[in-house]
Order: structure tokens, then C-alpha cells, then sequence
């Protein structure tokens, strides 16, 4: 998933100011998750749960720069060039409210109680596939961008 990341900057970087600062917090949300996902003490249960109340900072923003800003952007390029790219939204961006779903649900289990070891391990067994529905959501995201937004980068540039 993190070398995904690096080849979506790659491809993609410096494209858009928009699309850099949401492919970074992409980033930072992938070393969150990760950073998390290689705990196995799960009887620290304080620790782990400032661990995923950041972790979940990091994907609540992610996810609303995806919706708000980023498609907003991508729709409004695929109604100016008028080639398809409505039509490739409507079918992706469904399966991406899905995922979002998923993700804020996540979100939604830490409510700002204490958590029991039971607990922990139970957001540990969410957390794999909160991971599972990112990559999914991640090589959607990279789909949008190469076919709504890369195909009119030149067309952009010199408009």
C-alpha cells in the first residue's frame, strides 16, 4: 500500500497543488495506519488509543478533502472537457462513498471512553480491514485522477 503511494506522487506530483497536499495527507494516513498496525501489546490500551484517535484524525481529513475538494475538482474538469468523465464518476464514486463509510464507522467506535483490552483487540481486527477498504478506495482514488484529471493536465496548462 505505501509503495502505491509513492508511485501515485510520482505520477501524479506537482500536477495539481491540490491533488499534492491530498496525495501527502495519503501518506501521513498510511504511516499512521501503519505505525498502528505493527502494535501487539494490546494491554496499553491509553497508548493505542491516542494511537487511533491520530489515526483517525488523519483519515476523517483524508476522506473529506477526497469529497469535498478533490471530486468537486475532478466533475467540474469532466463537465468542461465533456468526454466521458461524468459517466466514470457516476459509476466510481458510489463504491468510494462505500469505502467512506467504512472508514468513518471506524472512526465512530472510539467515542472518547476508555477502552478495554477487549476493546483494542477488537479495533485491531477492524483495523485490517479499514486497511483492506483504503487500498481499494486508494487504487480508485488513482483511477479518477489518471482518467479525469491527467487526460486534461495539458489541456489545463495551456487554457
Amino acid at each position: 500500500m505505501l509503495e502505491n503511494c509513492r508511485n501515485a506522487r510520482e505520477r501524479w506530483g506537482g500536477v495539481s497543488d491540490l491533488i499534492d497536499r491530498w496525495l501527502k495527507e495519503r501518506q501521513e494516513l498510511l504511516v499512521q495506519y501503519c505505525e498502528l498496525s505493527g502494535e501487539n501489546d494490546f494491554s496499553q490500551t491509553e497508548a493505542l488509543k491516542e494511537k487511533f484517535v491520530r489515526l483517525c484524525e488523519v483519515l476523517v481529513d483524508y476522506v473529506s478533502t477526497g469529497h469535498f475538494e478533490i471530486y468537486e475538482q475532478l466533475v467540474r474538469e469532466a463537465r468542461e472537457f465533456n468526454d466521458g468523465g461524468l459517466e466514470l464518476a457516476g459509476k466510481l464514486y458510489p463504491r468510494i462513498q462505500e469505502t467512506t463509510e467504512v472508514a468513518l464507522n471506524f472512526n465512530d467506535r472510539l467515542d472518547g471512553r476508555e477502552l478495554t483490552e477487549a476493546e483494542v483487540r477488537e479495533l485491531f481486527s477492524e483495523l485490517s480491514k479499514l486497511g483492506e477498504t483504503l487500498e481499494s478506495r486508494f487504487e480508485m482514488e488513482d483511477f479518477l485522477i489518471e482518467h479525469l484529471h491527467n487526460a486534461h493536465a495539458g489541456k489545463v496548462a495551456s487554457a
